[in-house]
């Protein structure tokens, strides 16, 4: 990957950690006339629509059999369990305190990509994951627990749902984004609602759903898709370091919407997380490796990694089932799907 792919995929994720972020006290604020389960439906809904409006392209690779248990266990965990979540903890804490408490999802999903899906960290990235982790825990000590424990374990759970979607959701990186979130967001808003109206659940008066459903298109359907495209670009454990920067998004917003005031402590501890993320950007990983023969399907252009012939006149990028043969050869890289191999 060069330098101004790996620089645009950094600002994709930190522009879809920007629209989640801002969607948490903006939530907040339509939760005293809304069910939890009843908002979060409507909050996926919203993002369902937009993404219905969205163009696949034709371009992109098509979902295969093989995607759905990595798709229907992104659904349950990202869409459908982690919003419920948060919502019901957002309920009983301040805006801030469960802005801050949303930082748990970084470490969350780093383990999860490190220890069980096989992705690799160097020491330096490893050290600016751990000052941002830093700089979140800091926060959340400063974060006014104005609510109950139920709350804070709440909003834990949600972070550990997401931290498991976003694992599962590299393995989905490489297929069309827009149906892949299309599938996402519709099922588990249509599962949420159909289960809130169950329970004895009602909607929120019309002003309500329609604020609730614009919400959610920006806040969850922009954001899942810069999350995706950044995801592609840069593996689920650097994404999930740059999505720190959410919280504390949110945390910020807190104060004009909420009416929350930081302390010097919450600016001392933003410090810190910019100060990993400018690490985390500044690394290079680089050595010798060796890939394994692949063949699978994806959106892709003939570089490096994919110098099998066409016949003349075939555009670029384009995506068709392909293989990779063995190679050995050194240069900066991710953990994409096209850089699993192991580390010592």
């Amino acid at each position: 990957m060069d330098t101004r792919d790996r620089l645009r995929g950094s600002a994709l994720g930190l522009a879809s950690a920007l629209l989640f972020g801002l969607g948490a006290p903006a939530a907040k604020l339509l939760l005293p006339g809304t069910q939890p389960l009843v908002l979060a439906a409507l909050l996926y809904l919203g993002a369902g629509l937009a993404f219905l409006l969205a163009r696949p392209s034709r371009a992109e690779a098509p979902l295969a059999r093989s995607d759905a248990p990595w798709l229907a266990a992104s659904v349950i965990a990202g869409a459908g369990a982690a919003p419920v979540f948060m919502l019901f903890g957002l309920a009983r804490l301040s805006g801030l305190a469960g802005s801050l408490l949303l930082n748990l999802e970084t470490p969350f999903t780093i383990a999860l990509a490190v220890l069980i899906f096989g992705e690799h960290l160097s020491r330096r990235e490893a050290g600016a994951a751990a000052i941002v982790v830093l700089g979140g825990a800091l926060l959340g000590a400063r974060g006014g627990w104005s609510g109950s424990a139920a709350g804070a374990v709440s909003i834990a759970l949600a972070c550990l749902c997401w931290a498991v979607d976003n694992n599962l959701s590299a393995r989905l990186a490489l297929k069309d984004p827009i149906r892949v979130l299309r599938i996402k967001t519709l099922c588990a808003g249509a599962a949420n609602l159909v289960l809130a109206l169950a329970l004895g659940g009602s909607l929120p008066p019309i002003a309500t759903c329609a604020a609730a459903l614009a919400l959610g298109s920006v806040s969850y359907g922009a954001s899942l898709l810069l999350y995706l495209r950044a995801q592609r670009a840069l593996g689920a454990a650097r994404q999930a370091v740059l999505f720190a920067a959410a919280p504390f998004a949110g945390a910020l917003a807190s104060v004009p919407l909420l009416g929350d005031r930081p302390s010097a402590v919450d600016l001392a501890a933003a410090a810190l997380m910019a100060l990993g993320i400018a690490g985390l950007l500044r690394a290079r990983h680089s050595h010798l490796h060796t890939h394994a023969p692949l063949e699978h399907d994806h959106l892709h252009v003939h570089d490096d990694h994919h110098p099998h012939a066409h016949q003349p006149g075939v555009a670029e990028p384009h995506a068709h089932p392909h293989k990779h043969d063995a190679v050995t050869h050194a240069h900066p890289h991710v953990s994409d799907p096209h850089h699993r191999h192991p580390h010592r």
